[in-house]
């Protein structure tokens, strides 16, 4: 197994739009609060997704995702989204993340979503770039 890289902690606030008639946040927002986590790591990284689209007709996609509920959250919790990285190829990574209640630490999510790095034009994997590749090294 590869070693793991620890991203910076990611933390959003559920409102209304998140949830269902009785406060529940909708199964599927998850993911959004998982995006949202992995992208800002690339913003925090100066890792533009936009550049790689336009410079090199390149994107991270999504390739898998396995997804587990815990408990449910609710309008107005605190939430923290922890994820962590490991390198299976230079074209491929998997994403573990969490998502936790801040105020009590309660598992609320957990998922394991696998990225590729991949040409636009042939649709093929090809390595992720040099400076994204330098922060998994330890």
């Amino acid at each position: 197994m590869n070693p793991r890289f620890k991203f910076k902690d990611f933390h959003c606030k559920v409102y209304v739009e998140d949830t269902d008639f009785q406060g529940v946040v909708y199964h599927a927002n998850y993911l959004k609060y998982f995006e949202r986590a992995r992208s800002q790591f690339l913003i925090d990284n100066n890792l533009s997704q936009i550049d790689a689209m336009s410079q090199g007709n390149e994107s991270y996609v999504v390739k898998s995702i396995n997804l587990s509920y815990h408990q449910p959250a609710v309008l107005e919790d605190d939430l923290t989204v922890t994820t962590e990285i490991e390198l299976i190829t230079k074209a491929r990574t998997k994403f573990f993340q969490s998502v936790l209640n801040s105020k009590n630490d309660t598992l609320i999510c957990m998922g394991e979503v696998e990225v590729c790095f991949i040409n636009n034009d042939s649709g093929k994997p090809k390595a992720f770039p040099l400076s994204f590749l330098n922060l998994l090294k330890n």
